[in-house]
């Protein structure tokens, strides 16, 4: 499932709530967003695990070893920072909103730093951006893809991508648009990942919650 955004039709904003008690239909609701998508990694009480700008303020750790990316909306621009040469306090400076995240599925120069075992299937997210400036949403709907392999598709696929930045995956990898009449409400299902030697299948059923995501309103909202 994808979605393709305007950055100068449309604004971003990134969003924490620790107590677990929104899904992504609420979240839509209480925001008045066009689109939420989960964002990046959370610990066990909901706080980020990696840094975060949310309306202005930093959240989340303030030492933390960042060499993927950043996706940082700020009055000058909206992409995705590359934080293998650049110190992720520095790219969050002056940002709106902004989310450091990995790993970094497409670099401009085409590499990817994905890694991991390959057996590790699961739903993701992941946010790009394109040739054109546009910034696009993406949410697999099926436990189909390794995170080197979704590298590899991104890098193909006809979607024109100089960047991709994933999101947490597996059942928190939700997508929800809600546009005049259309309404698209998802929630990944699947993971497989390797513990202890073995693999084994985890699953869930909605609702589930998110404590962070990324978010597209109206620029005049």
């Amino acid at each position: 499932m994808l979605a393709r955004i305007d950055p100068a039709r449309f604004r971003f904003v990134v969003r924490n709530a620790p107590a677990g008690d929104k899904d992504l239909g609420r979240w839509l609701d209480d925001l008045k967003a066009l689109l939420v998508v989960n964002g990046s990694f959370y610990a066990q009480r909901g706080t980020p695990e990696t840094p975060l700008v949310s309306a202005g303020a930093l959240l989340g750790p303030r030492d933390y070893d960042a060499k993927h990316g950043a996706f940082v909306t700020s009055p000058a621009s909206v992409g995705i920072r590359d934080l293998a040469f650049a110190d992720w306090r520095t790219a969050l400076r002056g940002a709106d909103d902004a989310v450091v995240s990995y790993p970094l599925l497409l670099a401009s120069d085409g590499s990817s730093r994905a890694k991991g075992d390959d057996r590790w299937l699961a739903n993701r997210s992941f946010v790009a951006k394109d040739r054109a400036g546009r910034i696009i949403v993406g949410t697999t709907t099926e436990a189909f893809f390794s995170l080197s392999r979704l590298a590899a598709f991104l890098r193909s696929a006809p979607l024109d991508l100089t960047q991709a930045l994933n999101l947490d995956g597996g059942p928190r990898a939700c997508q929800g648009i809600s546009v005049g009449r259309y309404r698209r409400d998802f929630c990944g299902q699947w993971e497989l990942a390797a513990h202890d030697g073995e693999l084994r299948w985890t699953f869930g059923a909605r609702p589930w919650a998110l404590p962070i995501v990324l978010a597209v309103l109206p620029k005049n909202s």
